[in-house]
């Protein structure tokens, strides 16, 4: 894992895990992270960070509804 420095505000330095878990729920939600590696991120079980997922509303599964029918689909030809 790489190590990026990033300058925020003074008043966030106290919230320095839960800024990292934020930062890696959404990298998760648009899809830069897998589970494993948000989780790696925040210093966690992939079973533990499911709590910070929703704790910042982001879906555990991210599958839009044309994922899942095209899976039901492929799925179906097998």
């Amino acid at each position: 894992m790489t190590t990026m420095t990033l300058q925020i505000p003074d008043a966030l330095e106290k919230e320095h895990d839960e800024t990292v878990q934020l930062i890696a729920a959404k990298l998760y939600e648009a899809q830069k992270l897998s589970l494993a590696q948000a989780a790696e991120m925040c210093g966690m079980k992939k079973w533990d960070f499911s709590a910070v997922l929703a704790q910042y509303d982001v879906a555990y599964f991210q599958y839009c509804a044309e994922d899942v029918i095209a899976e039901i689909e492929q799925f179906g030809k097998e």
